[in-house]
């Protein structure tokens, strides 16, 4: 089972947003990385078929998914950044309204929902209106849906935006046994959630993919420029201006640890410590704004 991104390029009047971007992805679960505006969402769409591409393709099992048109539909789970529903609908009458599209048997239906209703702890609100619920149980309905067809292949755009931190935990968990056979792919500024759990990740910046692989080989770009040094809690204004801080931790004695990516060390007694997903990104984007005068 593998799915190609072959040369796929989307333009707009104004900017181009995917550009020739080639990536091969096989069964595991895949973190899609990159800062606002990188060209995550639109790539998912045109991944999903929603969003025809100006150039390329994506083909499945070396078939266009144009060509397979239904045939993929039924193998594909997605949930987008917003997914739209009826605000009398309840949690389970939705999903068993999405269940019927997606052309499941009501016995079916009946017994996949039961068991993703307690895989995303949504059982005790199976009989509210979604309206009613918090942005992060109506975020769980959303995974639910793109799940409902136990698809080969699930894309989700952002799927921990307003869960917790127990959520996040018990959805990545859920995540991990789901793609034993299957592709996943996620989109997500939480770094946290692909950090332990991708088989691979792929880098977005400006339109294209400029960097594939597992998270040990990624954060090798980093390796010797992550810092950390213990300060007096008012210096630490004086390394966020003049470095990228990736966390501050308050200490005993009205001190901070600050821990910051730079070419090289800041002020004093600073030791190099071993690079994160999270130190990548900060170094990857947000040191760009920084070097550009953005910010």
């Amino acid at each position: 089972m593998e799915l190609t991104i072959n040369n796929v390029t989307k333009r707009y009047s104004d900017k181009t947003a995917v550009n020739e971007v080639n990536l091969t992805l096989v069964p595991g679960v895949w973190g899609l990385l990159g800062a606002n505006g990188a060209g995550k969402t639109t790539l998912m769409r045109i991944v999903a078929g929603i969003l025809a591409p100006t150039s390329g393709e994506v083909l499945y099992d070396g078939v266009s998914i144009a060509t397979l048109g239904a045939a993929y539909r039924d193998i594909f789970g997605y949930l987008p950044q917003t997914f739209g529903f009826y605000p009398s609908f309840t949690v389970v009458d939705y999903l068993h309204y999405v269940a019927a599209l997606k052309g499941l048997t009501k016995k079916e239906a009946s017994d996949k929902i039961d068991d993703l209703l307690v895989s995303l702890t949504l059982s005790d609100v199976r009989r509210k209106r979604i309206s009613r619920l918090s942005g992060g149980m109506q975020r769980r309905v959303g995974i639910a849906q793109a799940m409902l067809n136990d698809p080969d292949i699930l894309i989700l755009d952002e799927p921990t935006s307003g869960l917790d931190p127990g959520e996040r935990v018990r959805f990545r968990k859920l995540l991990t046994e789901f793609a034993q056979a299957r592709m996943v792919l996620i989109s997500t500024h939480i770094v946290s959630d692909v950090e332990y759990i991708a088989t691979k990740n792929a880098v977005m910046k400006d339109g294209e993919v400029i960097a594939v692989g597992t998270t040990d080989e990624l954060v090798q770009q980093v390796k010797g420029k992550v810092w950390e040094t213990v300060v007096p809690s008012e210096q630490a204004g004086e390394y966020e201006h003049a470095v990228r801080v990736v966390n501050l931790r308050n200490e005993a004695n009205g001190k901070v640890t600050v821990r910051y990516v730079a070419e090289r060390e800041y002020g004093a007694s600073s030791m190099q410590v071993a690079p994160h997903l999270e130190d990548l990104y900060l170094w990857l984007f947000e040191h760009e704004e920084k070097e550009g005068g953005e910010s």
